[in-house]
């Protein structure tokens, strides 16, 4: 009799699940699990943890929901707290397995705990699968050395020549191993969180395969508010200005197949227009930061990046402390951190903005703020966060915070997340260090080059 090991990682659900599917065809029987291991949430020399309890409850979230849906048809999670290669190596002798299915990694860190793990097992054989990506891996028209630096360059040949995979069915049943049971999702505590870090948390959406899916119908299907996405796409503040698909995409809650699939029926049905086409761009554009990071390794970890270049960083502690707690005294800029803080969250036009002038005004090592992001960010993803703060630092143009809070006319969002600046009208909210006697910090500094972006908010904004 065959039993095989399903190692689950960012790949938390039924539908689409290549490895699942793939272990329950081959194996009489099976045990599955998922490895919380300590070193996810271990204090970085930066002072704050490598995922921090946004993250955690997000997780603790979509695991439980999985041990649900995983139990509905047989089968069982178990959910460990350890070293990785320690508690799967138990697993293996415990129940004499014999295969080991899994999704294929690519990053560092991830590639490394897998290489500790087969070290610590050498008596199974491992079954990789790739499922990350919209394209698949084998079907892209590059090979992973010659991935093109610029986007266009591989969007427009992998449109042309390569179509996304039909995705797999969610099984019916699993045969579980008769003496495996589920196991309690390991307490806050163990990973040093205080019970206040965990009754504060509330994610910006919760966590889970069913919340994902629910979440892709209701912006397609239900609510037809996908057709408006590509003018919408750009504020910050409600629900329903983006899909909020990410942090789903990010722990594999919903694979980016099953968004292709609902998009491409809603196009047949519903309507195509430039928002069903920016939707899917995404996901490709996704994929291509995927790619583009096999490509360059390590290096989209290092301060001088892949092309090697140099910003005289100044790297003042009091800055970054300030910018982590939005305190900055730019309400844009605070607003959005504080989101994120509470959260876990924060829109496009506010990761853009917030990285950009923690580079170019604060003058702070980028790795620093990727890191941060790291930490915070439910839709965290390695390929995406890590690129998107290096193309910040080397590869556009300054983003301008003055102007951007007024080209969106950004008020209710700032009233929301920074409540001792509620009280200002329209125009004194956007420029808080002109007005006095508020409990409100001063910006570091008033740069020059927000002149004319502050006069023609003194000028077009009504009080």
């Amino acid at each position: 009799m065959t039993t095989g090991l399903v190692w689950f990682k960012n790949d938390l659900r039924l539908h689409d699940n290549e490895a699942l599917c793939q272990a329950i065809a081959n194996c009489d029987t099976l045990i599955l699990c998922y490895c919380i291991d300590p070193d996810f949430f271990k204090f970085l020399d930066l002072g704050f943890r490598k995922s921090g309890i946004n993250r955690f409850k997000f997780l603790e979230q979509s695991l439980l929901n999985l041990q649900e849906k995983l139990g509905a048809i047989g089968g069982h999670l178990i959910i460990c707290n350890g070293k990785t290669e320690i508690e799967l190596s138990k697993l293996i002798r415990k129940f004499s397995i014999t295969q080991v299915y899994a999704e294929q990694e690519y990053a560092d860190e991830e590639l490394e705990r897998i290489k500790n793990v087969e070290t610590h097992c050498s008596n199974v054989s491992f079954n990789f699968y790739w499922g990350k990506t919209l394209y698949h891996i084998d079907d892209i028209p590059f090979k992973i050395n010659k991935i093109p630096l610029t986007s266009k360059a591989y969007r427009i040949p992998t449109s042309e020549k390569s179509n996304p995979r039909a995705t797999f069915e969610s099984p019916l049943k699993i045969n579980g191993h008769d003496k495996a049971k589920n196991s309690n999702m390991p307490d806050y505590s163990l990973f040093g969180f205080t019970e206040k870090d965990y009754d504060n948390t509330q994610p910006y959406v919760s966590g889970s395969e069913d919340e994902g899916l629910k979440r892709l119908q209701f912006y397609t299907f239900e609510s037809q508010q996908l057709t408006g996405y590509r003018w919408t796409r750009n504020r910050s503040l409600g629900m329903d200005y983006s899909s909020k698909l990410s942090p789903y995409l990010a722990l594999g809650c919903l694979s980016p197949r099953e968004i292709y699939r609902v998009v491409k029926n809603y196009e047949i049905t519903i309507k195509k227009n430039q928002s069903t086409w920016w939707l899917i761009f995404e996901l490709v554009w996704r994929d291509y930061f995927t790619f583009k990071s096999m490509r360059i390794g390590h290096k989209i970890f290092h301060t001088k990046g892949f092309k090697n270049k140099s910003i005289a960083f100044e790297n003042n502690l009091e800055k970054f402390k300030s910018w982590q707690n939005g305190k900055t005294g730019i309400p844009f800029i605070d607003a959005h951190m504080r989101q994120l803080n509470a959260t876990g969250f924060m829109s496009n036009r506010g990761r853009v903005n917030c990285s950009s002038y923690f580079v170019h005004d604060l003058k702070i090592d980028w790795t620093w703020g990727a890191a941060y992001f790291e930490s915070k960010l439910i839709d965290y993803d390695v390929s995406s966060n890590w690129l998107n703060w290096h193309v910040q630092a080397y590869e556009i143009w300054y983003t301008n915070p003055v102007n951007q809070s007024h080209k969106y006319k950004s008020q209710e969002f700032i009233r929301k997340w920074i409540p001792e600046l509620e009280k200002l009208n329209d125009r004194d909210i956007l420029t808080p260090w002109l007005v006095d006697g508020i409990d409100y910090p001063k910006p570091f500094e008033i740069f020059s080059k927000w002149s004319r972006s502050i006069n023609k908010i003194l000028k077009e904004v009504e009080i």
